[in-house]
């Protein structure tokens, strides 16, 4: 048996017992990027996952939109995600392929931690808008993050 092993194994049982028994674990969180760095250089994360923190404002639920495939997508909506100096458009992709009724995960004023893949302008592509999934265009300058979680920041 290696040494690595010899750590590993002990500690997957531990992990294992904790688990089974309820008992809070703690989890390292990623760093938060500030959305005014990315706003500043938004080709540099372009399709980059990040970890985003701040005010959800503005949530607008979307109708249902129609993907390249054919495919209906519901309950997709967007918002703007607010920090102290910068704020960026977040979408939330819908659910495609059954109709199915979802409510926005946020309200307006919640404070919230989302991973999310930034989506730079110039880049082609598609980005979700009020009118649906559109395809970006040279001329656009849209920044956006699209979020894959939200968790709600407990103070």
């Amino acid at each position: 048996m290696t040494t690595s092993t010899r750590i590993v194994a002990p500690l997957f049982v531990v992990l294992l017992t904790l688990i089974e028994t309820n008992t809070p674990i703690l989890v390292w969180a990623e760093e938060s990027t500030s959305i005014q760095q990315i706003l500043e250089e938004p080709r540099v994360y372009h399709l980059r996952h990040v970890t985003l923190q701040g005010t959800v404002r503005d949530v607008q639920p979307l109708a249902p939109y129609t993907v390249p495939n054919g495919d209906h997508c519901y309950g997709a909506y967007l918002f703007r995600l607010e920090e102290d100096t910068a704020t960026i458009p977040m979408a939330v992709l819908g659910i495609c392929g059954r109709p199915i009724i979802r409510d926005p995960a946020v309200e307006d004023g919640d404070r919230v931690e989302i991973s999310a893949t930034i989506q730079a302008p110039s880049h082609g592509g598609y980005y979700l808008s009020f009118k649906g999934l559109k395809v970006v265009t040279e001329q656009e300058g849209v920044v956006q993050a699209v979020a894959d979680r939200i968790l709600p920041i407990v103070e």
